[in-house]
């Protein structure tokens, strides 16, 4: 006579109440995440894994932000020369929640051409605020200069930036360098095939 079966015994996820097999088709496999590597380790090793990893980075990117050089130490004892403070160097690096470094913005002017409908063309100007230039002021004579509509506008990334009826992409540069002389051609790129070229 062949033996009785036994009922299978299942672990089920006290996060979203599946078995632990089918937490990865769940609805909160990142939330479930914590409790498998600590209760179902052998359904998905691959966690455990990527767990360590992730705790090496962190502890990689702590050691990188704490950063010792060896004239620290010469650096500190030294008297600071007048007119030179000691917060100047903190505003210029800008560290956010979790050690991460905050880039400084290029001080860049971007010009990119935009066809809408097949045939209307759009010329966008960004990154004139960069530079200290209104760019209420900027659009008003860019609109007068080529006799046509032109505003600001919020760009996909909430920054502001100009968009001028017509395809005035290459005058625009000449018009740019000479009305506002502290915006050098060299920092005036166009965005072509979704590359950026320098104007100059």
């Amino acid at each position: 006579m062949a033996d009785k079966p036994q009922p299978v015994r299942l672990l089920y996820c006290a996060v979203c109440s599946l078995p632990a097999e089918y937490c990865e088709f769940g609805p909160d496999f990142e939330k479930c995440k914590p409790w498998l590597i600590k209760n179902a380790p052998e359904i998905y090793p691959n966690l455990l894994q990527e767990a360590n990893e992730k705790e090496a980075e962190k502890v990689s990117e702590r050691l990188q932000s704490v950063g010792i050089s060896a004239g620290g130490a010469d650096e500190a004892a030294q008297p600071s020369q007048p007119g030179e403070t000691s917060s100047s160097k903190k505003e210029e690096v800008k560290r956010l929640p979790g050690g991460k470094i905050k880039k400084k913005e290029k001080l860049e002017v971007v010009i990119e051409k935009v066809v809408r409908n097949r045939r209307k063309c759009i010329t966008v100007v960004k990154g004139l605020e960069l530079f200290g230039i209104k760019l209420t002021d900027a659009s008003k004579k860019l609109g007068k200069k080529f006799a046509t509509g032109a505003s600001v506008v919020k760009g996909p990334t909430e920054k502001d930036q100009i968009d001028v009826q017509g395809d005035i992409a290459y005058d625009v540069v000449e018009f740019i360098t000479e009305t506002w002389p502290e915006v050098p051609e060299t920092a005036i790129y166009f965005i072509e095939d979704r590359k950026k070229v320098p104007a100059g």
